[in-house]
């Protein structure tokens, strides 16, 4: 495929190289240090966005009206998500949308999803969730983290929204709190935590480094192709 990049900084640049690895033709790059004229991306077969909460919605929209179908891994405008979706479906356009592309935390979020189920009637367990990243990382927190919460308070009757703590926190209430800590280079860290009197429950995915999300987002690049309609990580690893 002639896949063009929108963003090019760590994780342009990795999916760039993966791109190379698996006979893609990397057609164009959109970076605000180096050319921000989005007309580059006409004649590509599809572009990965991977910019900031304040460019991605004119990114995406841009690749909607055009007919490029569009991989997006941006993460801090997700109140500005469900629109954009629409806005794909009603000019049939090819949206694929993840917080987080690695295939270890999409189980996660399972995993998580599932756990949520089995403590709904502990009300002995508080829950508090943590996240960890590096210090270059803007959104507080994490679009992982938000996704997190968003799979457990699906599955849960305790908890119907999430909230920002400072410190790590544990909710009697039904909003699950989110603690968030930026240091070092860390690509990524996330913890669910059931505490009671007695004991706690620990559940945690950590990230090596950035090659599983970059696998993912090519993963689903590569899906993406030939279909139109907003998909997700639970469209890419469906049976169907």
């Amino acid at each position: 495929m002639n896949i063009s990049l929108i963003g090019y900084g760590k994780m342009g640049k990795e999916i760039e190289k993966l791109c190379m690895q698996r006979n893609h033709n990397v057609y164009s790059i959109v970076d605000p240090r180096l050319n921000t004229d989005l007309k580059l991306l006409e004649g590509a077969d599809l572009a990965i966005e991977f910019t900031e909460p304040r460019a991605a919605i004119h990114n995406i929209r841009y690749c909607i009206d055009r007919g490029i179908p569009v991989v997006s891994g941006t993460t801090g405008w997700q109140s500005e998500l469900e629109p954009l979706k629409q806005y794909c479906l009603d000019h049939q356009g090819s949206l694929f949308y993840s917080s987080n592309f690695s295939i270890g935390v999409h189980l996660f979020w399972k995993i998580s999803s599932q756990l949520a189920k089995l403590m709904d009637s502990q009300d002995a367990y508080q829950l508090g969730l943590h996240e960890l990243h590096h210090n270059q990382k803007k959104d507080a927190p994490s679009g992982t983290a938000v996704t997190l919460a968003e799979y457990m308070i699906a599955a849960s009757t305790r908890f119907h929204g999430w909230h920002a703590r400072e410190t790590m926190d544990f909710s009697s209430m039904n909003s699950i709190p989110i603690s968030s800590e930026r240091k070092g280079d860390i690509p990524g860290i996330h913890s669910v935590e059931y505490r009671s009197a007695h004991d706690r429950i620990l559940l945690t995915h950590e990230a090596f480094s950035r090659s599983g999300f970059v696998e993912g987002v090519v993963r689903a690049a590569e899906w993406l192709k030939g279909r139109k309609g907003v998909y997700g990580m639970d469209d890419l690893f469906s049976k169907d």
